[in-house]
């Protein structure tokens, strides 16, 4: 997602009035369309014949090769292509149907309509060709009129332009459906909103231009809280930077249409061929999606694309609503754990110690920066149970006995009483009843060895040694840094993962440990 950061009044009190902005013509670029035969005057026939061709008010361009060989090099540099007119013999006698082979099986393009044109049949009969290799139609020169070859040509562009459709549908659903599950995170929501924009544009025939080339272009622009974000963009709305690093033209658009969310006003000054659709809630503009070169949306195509458009500001305010229930979570795990300390002097700071120590031993370990934070924050609940120890045990200055330590070693249990009543705190609630598991099995509440615990709780384990070993408690003056870790590294493998002991070595080795 591209920050659009809000434009503020010139200081000088000039004019903030938005420049004119160049109004583009609508463009639609050719049918790409490959000769492919040793017969120079058959090029020049075909392109006589097409020469005034016209479909879904796009004409041809022509590419042309010479033989087989030729057509593989055009095949590698342009991108696609509609139709080809391919020739059985050239420089080999099956060089036509080989080409064929080559396009569908060693290019894996199943997208070009392939056309075979020959002036031999007997060489390639029709059925044989046609049952054993994957082709879209089979021409006898001799038939091919001027009537006929624009029937063969429009047939194959419009079974292209819908076979492109249906695959921009498919590749706007999958993105739909891999982000829905997981619409509360923000890299999850641009990819839901790009997967939204594909889809409108491929329902609506503008497929082809969008992925055919870069004339149609789309924009999706959405609001929220303090910021209004660039979510997704097609064409040349595609990558946008940092909005001064935005060409001027498109700058200008983007501007215009975030100055709107602003206002809640329809965007005036946008060129005549981009067509705004805003994101609209309870009559709350939160964004636009907008369309470049969409001047032929029909009415059916404008309600679909409203639909969708609802769709997308309901998907946005879940959005808010979701971080502000996370928020109002992370507030009460906060206050669980402070609360859990305070009778704990010498632990005040140990909860965010132990957070920042957790989070950097799981990214570390491989674990993305998201479930690395969750483990992070869901530690600070490691010793929520010891609310339940009398403060006589848990504030004793010296050794405890064995009475005492059995108390002591209950509240990983009461942890887990208070943790297990709500779901979303699943991760604390593992990391409380396993943080005091032991590698070798010898350790509490339940025995078993830590391997067999989460590996938030193998990963608290570690953490919370090297935090209580580090710094001073009201029974142990705190130990230098390599003291600590030597302990550590040797109790790997019997009280410690050994993995999680060579993550936080790594960290200490390249500075990134702060006490």
């Amino acid at each position: 997602m591209k920050l659009i950061r809000k434009n503020k009044a010139p200081k000088d009190g000039g004019s903030s009035e938005p420049e004119p902005i160049i109004k583009p013509k609508q463009t639609n670029v050719p049918w790409k369309v490959l000769i492919v035969d040793d017969e120079p005057d058959v090029h020049a026939i075909t392109r006589l014949n097409l020469k005034s061709f016209d479909f879904a008010e796009k004409n041809l361009m022509f590419l042309q090769a010479m033989s087989a060989r030729e057509a593989k090099e055009i095949l590698q540099k342009e991108e696609n292509i509609a139709v080809a007119l391919v020739d059985v013999v050239m420089e080999e006698e099956d060089a036509g149907l080989k080409l064929v082979e080559y396009i569908r099986n060693d290019l894996g393009n199943k997208m070009i309509r392939l056309v075979i044109r020959t002036g031999q049949p007997g060489v390639a009969p029709e059925r044989l060709v046609v049952d054993r290799y994957d082709i879209d139609d089979y021409k006898d020169k001799t038939e091919l009129t001027a009537q006929k070859l624009y029937t063969t040509i429009r047939s194959a562009l419009k079974s292209y332009r819908d076979l492109s459709t249906i695959n921009t549908n498919r590749i706007g659903l999958h993105k739909i459906l891999d982000a829905a599950s997981d619409l509360h995170q923000p890299q999850s929501m641009s990819q839901f909103f790009d997967g939204i924009l594909t889809q409108i544009i491929g329902l609506c025939n503008l497929g082809e231009n969008n992925l055919i080339s870069t004339i149609s272009s789309g924009l999706v622009i959405t609001s929220s809280d303090e910021r209004i974000e660039v979510q997704a963009g097609t064409g040349r709305f595609a990558n946008l930077g940092a909005i001064h690093e935005i060409q001027t033209e498109v700058q200008k658009i983007v501007q215009t249409c975030t100055d709107s969310i602003e206002t809640g006003d329809k965007p005036e000054e946008l060129p005549e061929n981009i067509i705004p659709i805003p994101l609209k809630l309870h009559d709350k503009v939160l964004g636009f999606v907008c369309l470049e070169n969409a001047l032929q949306l029909s009415k059916d195509d404008r309600n679909l694309i409203e639909i969708m458009a609802h769709q997308c500001a309901t998907a946005l305010e879940n959005l808010r609503l979701y971080v502000d229930l996370k928020e109002a979570n992370r507030q009460t795990l906060h206050m669980l754990a402070v609360a859990a300390e305070y009778k704990d002097k010498d632990t005040g700071d140990h909860i965010n110690r132990l957070a920042r120590y957790t989070t950097q031993l799981s990214l570390e370990l491989g674990l993305s920066k998201q479930e690395s934070e969750n483990f992070g924050i869901s530690s600070m609940l490691h010793d929520i149970g010891k609310i339940g120890i009398p403060d006589a045990i848990l504030q004793k200055p010296g050794k405890l006995t064995v009475e005492e330590f059995d108390v002591m070693k209950t509240h990983p249990v009461l942890g887990t009483e208070i943790l297990g009543k709500n779901k979303w705190f699943s991760t604390a609630y593992n990391i409380s009843n396993g943080h005091h598991e032991r590698w070798d099995g010898n350790g509490y509440p339940q025995g078993i060895p830590a391997a067999d615990t989460p590996l938030e709780a193998r990963i608290v384990a570690v953490a919370d040694v090297f935090d209580a070993l580090t710094h001073k408690r009201c029974y142990k003056e705190a130990w230098p840094v390599d003291k600590s870790l030597a302990v550590i590294q040797e109790d790997a493998g019997k009280h410690f993962d050994p993995e999680v002991v060579e993550a936080l070595i790594r960290l200490h080795e390249r500075g990134e440990i702060e006490l």
